[in-house]
């Protein structure tokens, strides 16, 4: 059975820097199950981000060894509009990916790119909104939300391409308690429906939800033994 996302000796130095700053990374996910990745800052974990979500080496250039594998295709050969078909990304500022003064126009953005019909746009934004709870805000301007609902949001436009695999990006550091069990939940509702989930985190106590934890260390993944020393 191909693998949702496997990552074979990826090692990654950007250009113009004489140090790498991911070495010698593998990983393997199954489907439905929740990975976490946790570590210091500065320790690599939004670059190995980009480097599973595509971003490198497509947007952020440098010097790329090793395969990122979604679903058996390599990053490298998929374009950006492609892997987002496949794979979607929350980032740690919901504002970065929110760009309308209305929610319903901020989800469709992404299928009326891929050209559907207005009627597959229209089931995929009840869809979505109803999947993470925001049908109330539906007509509202996201920059009025609270921030767990603004990642939801984002997480809705991401999810109105329908990916199999979602990658969260510190998407719980700005967040309030009540923010962070929104997000958990959803994470845990995605997981039920067979969804692959990537979590970038650096706090132990969001790290309960997911199956396996590695620990990036010094631009290595490692097992996690409990502790960042």
């Amino acid at each position: 059975m191909t693998l949702p996302i496997m990552v074979k000796d990826l090692s990654f130095r950007y250009q113009g820097s004489k140090k790498e700053i991911l070495t010698g990374i593998n990983i393997t996910v199954n489907q439905g199950e929740i990975l976490a990745i946790v570590g210091l800052s500065g320790s690599g974990k939004s670059t190995l981000c980009y480097c599973i979500s595509g971003i490198i080496p497509h947007i952020y250039q440098g010097e790329l060894s090793g395969e990122v594998l979604l679903k058996g295709s390599s990053t490298r050969s998929l374009s950006l509009p492609r892997i987002a078909t496949q794979l979607g990304i929350v980032f740690q500022n919901p504002e970065t990916q929110l760009f309308f003064p209305i929610v319903e126009d901020e989800i469709a953005f992404g299928p009326e790119n891929l050209c559907l019909a207005r009627e597959e746009i229209g089931q995929r934004l009840a869809q979505v909104l109803e999947l993470t709870g925001m049908e109330r805000q539906r007509y509202s301007n996201p920059q009025l939300l609270s921030g767990g609902q603004k990642q939801l949001i984002a997480l809705s436009s991401v999810l109105s391409l329908q990916p199999d695999i979602l990658v969260f990006d510190e998407v719980m550091a700005q967040l309030d308690p009540a923010g962070k069990e929104l997000i958990k939940n959803m994470i845990l509702n995605l997981k039920e429906q067979g969804k692959t989930v990537i979590m970038i985190d650096h706090d132990c106590d969001n790290l309960v939800i997911a199956d396996k934890v590695k620990i990036l260390k010094q631009g290595r993944l490692l097992d996690f033994d409990g502790t960042f020393s």
